[in-house]
């Protein structure tokens, strides 16, 4: 319907970051993100930020589910390989209707140094309308220009 009132991003959608940024050192061991509640959502993306990644190195990002957030499986199909080349770029992964309550992310980095910055999830598709920020948001509806 035009000029229908629609919610922000933001307003509908909640953000949760899954990996902090002190995670960001160049390592060869595994990162494994915090589990995403999806009980509310129909849809998650995780967004990756990459560092420095070292000539050599095998790093790639996987999807996990579970039921009882503790017990992780792999899904299938979710893997992706981060090359070596891929310095200073964000990756991201969508996961639409998970069969299981909770999700994760794990970034698999061996052989050689990989930074990974952070890694932040977005909920989308509520199933019900309240959402609470776990970080600091703002929405802006058709502002008038002028000192920010």
């Amino acid at each position: 319907m035009p000029g229908a009132y629609r919610t922000s991003f933001l307003e509908d959608n909640l953000i949760t970051q899954v990996v902090a940024p002190t995670a960001g050192t160049a390592e060869t061991t595994d990162i494994t993100s915090s589990s995403v509640d999806m009980s509310t959502y129909e849809e998650v993306v995780f967004v990756c930020t990459l560092g420095a990644i070292t000539s050599g190195a095998v790093t790639s990002l996987k999807v996990q589910q579970s039921a009882d957030d503790s017990s992780f499986a792999d899904l299938e199909g979710t893997g992706m390989t981060i090359a070596d080349s891929d310095d200073n770029t964000t990756i991201a992964t969508d996961l639409i209707r998970p069969t299981d309550r909770y999700v994760r992310v794990v970034i698999d980095r061996a052989t050689q140094n990989a930074v990974v910055q952070d890694v932040v999830a977005f909920q989308c598709r509520p199933r019900t309308k309240a959402v609470t920020q776990t970080i600091t948001t703002e929405t802006h509806k058709s502002p008038a220009e002028g000192t920010a």
